[in-house]
């Protein structure tokens, strides 16, 4: 479950970033370029903020595996 939210929560804000760039301001695409430096960051160092967030609000991993 924190990974499906986790890779939610990074997708939506690129998205939200491109579109406020296109309409609002070129500079929200500083907004894509964090999340891109710290989903690259968490896959070299295994640490995300988000994910230490997720565990203070009590969110579980996933426990059941998805059957095909």
């Amino acid at each position: 479950m924190k990974e499906r939210i986790v890779r939610a929560v990074a997708g939506s804000l690129v998205l939200v970033s491109l579109i406020l760039a296109t309409f609002v301001s070129r500079h929200w695409l500083w907004l894509a370029v964090f999340v891109g430096v710290n989903l690259l960051q968490s896959s070299i160092t295994r640490f995300c903020p988000l994910e230490k967030i997720l565990d203070r609000l009590g969110v579980d991993r996933d426990k059941e595996k998805i059957q095909p």
